[in-house]
């Protein structure tokens, strides 16, 4: 290999439209991600997309505006279809491999490169004129097999890892529910209760919540819900400990549904208070605030338990640390009464995948029976405290494996750009 020469010697735009290509009305539409290429869209083949662009194999499509990510993908053998007009579609002249091309337009060099030249005052984007600026190394074609075979060998054992990395993951994540669900069972408390004889039973736990939720009513500072279903032993899961009780979580709980502001009443500015309307706005522990709002119409409060109810990520949760955080409609605050508020955490998360599942009416999504009658063991007040803590122990160390499945998956992303540098890098002398 000796130099570098421009792309522009190497490839040519593609720029044939549907309604030109002979049987382009057959023809589906795709898009394409920057992990899996080419991908199929929402787009039905009744749809009118005489103007978009058809891809065959070996040709390459990009978002002029997302190319600097990695979005570019490489038509596979047997497929033609069609992408967005928007994109850009070229092919790769003779004697150059598309497969080696599109290895180097995604390694850490190609995308240097990409960035330095993709132009615009807002939103940068390369244009195939800029893309034919590349400067890719002058390689025979037998080194071109070469870097093809070392990459195929490689893609094999980087698939097994990931593989791998992702089998962990799906350990840890159980993991996590065996905890909490061994929580909720009172086994992760046997000691303590053997320790701790003459703790307040959870059945008197219970008549301090129902006279608590009757003043409240009384003095009108919570609304009267409508009676919940009798528990019978029939419905009982598992066999909990002796001082434990079963009820209905809306005994211990008051429910706040959200409800909707208008685009209009709410702002960017940080005027009046914050404003949540999904798990869009939860960051990776608490909720990050990007609306504010000064015609609030339901406010949570700190220590509110914020559940997704509608939309997408439903049963997706989080822990609200501030007061007076107005929530939209997608949302629902639980609110404990007198019960630890993060044993109802736990209880909830162990429910999660019960809860994703939950159908209010036709729609998918979480109604506030689905949260109001769902059945949980109750301990003692004290207890609760001491469950609390043992999760909270365990969840560090399972928070302690993530980061090492993380950084797994990041080293080996970086195993991979690697590889490319290795392949592109010039021959020595």
């Amino acid at each position: 290999m000796s130099g570098m020469m421009r792309l522009e010697q190497l490839i040519e735009k593609s720029h044939t439209k549907c309604r030109d290509f002979h049987g382009g009305g057959e023809l589906e539409a795709f898009g394409v991600s920057n992990t899996d290429g080419i991908t199929r869209t929402a787009h039905r083949k009744s749809d009118d997309l005489g103007d978009y662009l058809v891809i065959e194999p070996g040709s390459f499509a990009y978002n002029p505006y997302r190319i600097n990510v990695g979005s570019i993908g490489l038509t596979p053998d047997g497929l033609t279809g069609v992408v967005s007009p928007a994109y850009i579609v070229f092919r790769a002249k003779e004697n150059l491999i598309p497969e080696v091309l599109l290895d180097f337009l995604k390694s850490s060099e190609g995308l240097r490169q990409i960035n330095k030249l993709a132009s615009g005052a807002v939103r940068k984007a390369l244009r195939f004129e800029d893309l034919c600026e590349i400067e890719f190394p002058a390689l025979s074609y037998e080194r071109q097999i070469e870097i093809l075979k070392h990459k195929q060998g490689f893609n094999q054992q980087h698939g097994r890892l990931l593989s791998e990395i992702t089998h962990q993951e799906t350990l840890l994540a159980k993991l996590k529910q065996a905890i909490l669900q061994e929580a909720i069972a009172g086994k992760l408390t046997a000691d303590w209760r053997a320790a701790h004889p003459d703790a307040e039973p959870a059945s008197q736990l219970l008549h301090r919540i129902q006279a608590e939720k009757a003043r409240l009513i009384a003095t009108k500072k919570l609304r009267p819900e409508k009676p919940l279903p009798k528990i019978i032993p029939a419905e009982f899961p598992f066999e909990i400990p002796k001082c434990w009780e079963w009820c209905r979580l809306g005994q211990l709980i008051e429910l706040v549904s959200g409800q909707h502001i208008e685009a209009a009443d709410y702002n960017q500015a940080k005027r009046g208070v914050p404003y949540l309307t999904g798990p869009s706005d939860f960051g990776p522990e608490h909720p990050t605030y990007t609306r504010w709002t000064e015609k609030p119409k339901v406010c949570a409060r700190k220590g509110d338990l914020l559940v997704t109810v509608k939309g997408s990520g439903v049963g997706k949760m989080n822990v609200l640390l501030d007061d007076g955080v107005a929530i939209g409609r997608q949302l629902m605050a639980v609110r404990p009464c007198i019960v630890h508020e993060d044993f109802i955490v736990s209880y909830l998360k162990s429910q999660y995948e019960a809860l994703q599942g939950a159908k209010a009416g036709q729609i998918p999504g979480i109604g506030r029976d689905d949260i109001l009658d769902k059945m949980l063991p109750l301990p003692p007040l004290a207890e609760q405290a001491a469950i609390v803590a043992r999760v909270e122990v365990l969840m560090e160390h399972c928070r302690a494996l993530a980061a090492e499945i993380a950084h797994t998956r990041t080293h080996a992303a970086h195993l991979l750009q690697a590889v490319l540098k290795e392949a592109f890098a010039p021959a020595s002398a």
